[in-house]
């Protein structure tokens, strides 16, 4: 299996989130494993609401504090996706966010590679590497543009490409453009957050910043002149069913436009997006889509295919 778009804060474990929390004085009452993770760590199956699926990272962003703990998420991370049976895995994170913990982002890029490859070392089969975040906002371009520079530094050496992930609808991506200047300077690859919590015209900025890689992008299906469009420079979509219909970005899985983007011949692929907030595994992700679409397990191998074309990684 191979799987584009997981965020490694999203997919943290809850019994490491837990014992992160305690070690950590992070104010989580719960009585067990199990209400912490219902609490803390897991969308409700019916979630009302975005504001509800975003207070889930609250605990794992909290706990994230600190090199080693960004460490152990990474090696556990990869340790999952390999008992699982992935061939290969990208993982993203936004480094950045040590500014807010006293450590600089590259300790945080550093600890994750060595928690990844340690993971590696022991699963020979697997391949995986890192994406590094930028992040939206309208106070942070020194950062956006030192986690541009660290994906250069690592590129080829654990890391695989940058992002830029955040409210797409408050901070649209054209206000990136000179980060993304930097980045084709540097000969850094990379993906755009896009078509999730904005429309049809969000796509557009983020190809016209180059990206060939979008993340999400689902709802470029609003414009069909762009599907097309999509489909013709076979654009790879890191689509992530479950999360689009938790995050409101799709109002329910009924109007998820997932068949009509593949019958479109866009290049879609599967992912979860957040393992444990979504609480849903690839296999688990591929079984849903299957039942809701009518996927075949050919239409599958498809969307395996444009994933391993569209990996950072060469494959």
């Amino acid at each position: 299996m191979i799987e584009l778009h997981l965020h490694l804060d999203g997919s943290l474990r809850p019994a490491t989130a837990m014992e992160l929390a305690r070690e950590q004085g992070v104010e989580a009452p719960a009585a067990d494993l199990e209400e912490f993770t219902d609490r803390y760590m897991r969308v409700p199956e019916d979630c009302p609401d975005l504001e509800t699926c975003l207070k889930r990272f609250d605990i794992p962003i909290r706990v994230l504090s600190s090199p080693e703990a960004i460490r152990r998420a990474a090696k556990e991370l990869t340790e999952d996706l390999a008992g699982e049976g992935f061939s290969y895995a990208e993982i993203r994170f936004a480094p950045q966010y040590a500014r807010f913990t006293g450590f600089g982002q590259q300790e945080y890029v550093e600890a994750a590679i060595g928690g990844m490859k340690e993971a590696l070392g022991a699963a020979p089969s697997m391949k995986a590497a890192l994406i590094l975040c930028c992040m939206r906002g309208d106070d942070n371009q020194q950062e956006n543009e030192e986690t541009i520079r660290l994906t250069a530094r690592y590129l080829g050496s654990g890391v695989c490409a940058a992002d830029l992930a955040g409210a797409e609808g408050l901070f649209p991506t054209e206000n990136f453009a000179s980060v993304f200047a930097l980045a084709r300077k540097l000969d850094v690859p990379y993906t755009i957050h896009a078509g999730e919590g904005a429309g049809p015209e969000s796509v557009r900025q983020a190809l016209s910043m180059g990206a060939w890689r979008l993340g999400h992008g689902v709802r470029a299906a609003e414009d069909s002149e762009l599907v097309r469009e999509l489909a013709k420079r076979k654009i790879a979509l890191e689509v992530c069913y479950t999360s689009n219909v938790q995050t409101r970005a799709m109002k329910n899985g009924e109007e998820h436009p997932f068949r009509l983007l593949y019958d479109a011949g866009v290049h879609v692929t599967v992912n979860t997006d957040n393992r444990t907030i979504s609480n849903v595994r690839l296999a688990d992700e591929i079984g849903k889509i299957q039942k809701k679409f009518g996927f075949t397990d050919q239409d599958i191998a498809v969307m395996q295919e444009y994933a391993r074309e569209a990996a950072f990684t060469r494959l």
